[in-house]
Order: C-alpha cells, then sequence, then structure tokens
C-alpha cells in the first residue's frame, strides 16, 4: 500500500482564501487514495469563520491559543495530530499546484535520505502592487539540495518527530531553524524544479511592506545567535551584511542632510539620490536571472536596497528587546 499524506494548514483571518486552499488540495492529481489525504486545519485565534469554512469542507479543525502566537505552535499541532507517515505543510493563504505532491513524493519515496521536498513559491497577485511585484522574486531560491525551506513543504513525519519539529519559542525564520536541525540528523533539504504553490502577500501598503522587513530582520538577529555555535549554523553572513549596508546608507543619508544644510543647497541629496539609485540598478542587472521584465526588475532593485533599513530595525528591535528580557510578539503584517 502507497503511504498516505496528512495536509497541515495553518492560518489566522483567512477567510475566502483558506476556502480556496483547501479547495485546491482537494483537487490535487494526488499519488494517494481519497481515503488516504487528512486535512488538518490549525486555526491561530481567526475572529472571523476560517473555522467555520474548514470544518464544511470536510477538514479537522484543531484551534490554538498561545500568549504568544507564532506559526511554529500551529504547524507543531498540525503534524503532531497527523496520522500519516508524509506531512505537506501549507499556508493558508496558498493555492497547490495540483501535481506537486505526485512529483515531490516521488523524490522521497527514492531518496530515504531527502526529508524535505518543496518547489517553487510565487505571488498569486504580483502586480495588485509594487511591494508584490518585487517580493515575488525573493520567493526564487537556487535548485538541488539547500539549507532551508520555506513554509510550504512536503516532509517525512518520521524525520518531524526525531528533531521534535518546530521551535515554538520563535515567531518568525522557524523553518529555516528546523532545517539546520533535520541537516544536522543527516538529512537533505531538497527545492525541486516544479510549481508548488501561489501564495497571497496581500502586501497593498508601505506599512505592511515595512513590517514585514522588521520581522525578517528579528529572524536574521535571533536564529543567527541561535544557531551560531551549531553543526550548521544560519544567517550570520545575511545578519552582517545587513549592518554593513544599513551603516553606508545611514552615513550616507547623514552626510547628505549636513552638507545640504550646511551648504544651502539640494546637490548633496541628488548625488546620494543618484548613488542609490546606481546601487539598485546594479542590484537589478545582477538579479535578472529572476525575470525578464525590466521593470520588475528595476523595483527589486529598489526593495533590494530599501529593505537594508527596516531589516536592521528589526535586529536592533530583536537586541534591544533581549537586553530587557522580553520576548517579541508575533508581527504582522495583513
Amino acid at each position: 500500500m502507497i503511504p498516505a499524506l496528512s495536509v497541515v494548514i495553518i492560518g489566522r483571518n483567512e477567510g475566502e482564501r483558506l476556502k480556496r486552499c483547501i479547495q485546491s488540495v482537494q483537487h490535487m492529481n494526488s499519488p494517494f487514495a481519497l481515503s488516504q489525504v487528512e486535512i488538518i486545519y490549525v486555526d491561530s485565534d481567526s475572529n472571523d469563520n476560517s473555522c467555520e469554512i474548514a470544518h464544511g469542507l470536510g477538514a479537522k479543525v484543531l484551534s490554538v491559543k498561545p500568549e504568544r502566537p507564532a506559526a511554529a505552535i500551529g504547524r507543531n499541532a498540525g503534524w503532531r495530530a497527523a496520522r500519516f507517515p508524509f506531512v505537506l505543510f501549507l499556508d493558508g493563504d496558498t493555492l497547490l499546484h495540483p501535481d506537486f505532491v505526485k512529483t515531490a513524493y516521488e523524490v522521497l519515496r527514492t531518496e530515504n535520505d531527502v526529508a524535505v521536498v518543496f518547489g517553487h513559491r510565487r505571488e498569486m497577485y504580483p502586480n495588485a502592487s509594487i511591494y508584490q511585484r518585487a517580493l515575488d522574486l525573493d520567493w526564487l531560491y537556487p535548485l538541488g539540495d539547500v539549507a532551508f525551506c520555506g513554509g510550504d513543504a512536503l516532509m517525512r513525519r518520521d524525520v518531524l518527530k526525531q528533531v521534535d519539529g518546530y521551535n515554538p519559542n520563535l515567531i518568525a525564520g522557524e523553518e529555516p531553524e528546523m532545517c539546520q536541525r533535520i541537516r544536522a540528523a543527516g538529512y537533505r533539504v531538497r527545492h525541486i524544479d516544479h510549481p508548488m504553490t501561489l501564495h497571497d502577500l496581500a502586501i497593498t501598503h508601505a506599512w505592511q511592506y515595512w513590517r514585514r522587513a522588521v520581522r525578517t530582520g528579528h529572524a536574521y538577529a535571533e536564529v543567527s545567535n541561535l544557531l551560531r555555535d551549531s553543526k550548521h549554523p544560519l544567517w550570520q553572513a545575511d545578519a552582517q551584511r545587513n549592518w554593513r549596508n544599513f551603516t553606508i546608507w545611514s552615513g550616507l543619508f547623514l552626510i547628505a542632510l549636513i552638507t545640504s544644510i550646511v551648504g544651502m543647497t539640494l546637490w548633496p541629496w541628488a548625488i546620494f539620490l543618484l548613488f542609490f539609485l546606481t546601487m539598485s540598478l546594479r542590484t537589478s542587472w545582477k538579479n535578472r536571472w529572476r525575470s525578464e521584465n525590466k521593470v520588475t526588475l528595476f523595483w527589486y532593485g529598489i526593495h533590494s536596497q530599501w529593505q537594508h533599513v527596516p531589516i536592521a530595525i528589526g535586529q536592533i528591535n530583536y537586541y534591544w528587546q533581549s537586553f530587557k528580557g522580553k520576548r517579541q510578539q508575533l508581527i504582522e503584517y495583513k
């Protein structure tokens, strides 16, 4: 008999997005019989009708109401309640590609040391805003054996049990952190060249973009510190690169501000903006493999330079909270 599949979907106030997500699972071209697939929805204290939607579509519904909400808590509740040996994790704001599970399962079936398989996640509405247009390209990762996956992935339940799942103390970066423990246990994480999910970031305002980047900075700082002395350290270089770029941009900004005030001229600002634009175009050129659309690449270049500011603020906030002996609550952006 072919081993069976548990699908764990997490969400909070997903509403119609959750309905579409569950239906995409139900309509997939599965290598498993219908009776061998269970859908588990883990709700994080929604105040809409998400639980009713999931129950109405035949999903098993679990609710978690932790004092300090985190996606890791929902995912842990899901896989621990799962009955079957393979677990597909999805976020409630995604749509599953109909053929992903079939392709990903074949990798797990033939390669026993591969514990995690994921494919391409892309934005459902990349043109809804300039933020989503740029962030869509951030989902592109190298193929093959990689260091970590994102929130959507097919995993072996016995390996999840072996590493005790996700770290419930992390409000962000929980998948990369767990993947390092999976790799330390002798398993591999595989990124396959196949569509996996469409995602709805729903970022249409600057403050949403800002908060998401702040959350990224918090994850950089917390996870890099947590794994600093482990077998597979992670994000030390990314965190340091962010500090360096933030220092450079902050310094240039202050120089432009002071010289423009002293000299009573706008030329320092013109030079500052020209340099920022030049560096953004340089980043666009280096990432031309991500897209053939020049306008999209331009916005991606702007995003790649500007995001150093909120990411650094996220890092600063993590260290400040740690200094005070406190832990950051969940940073939501939608």
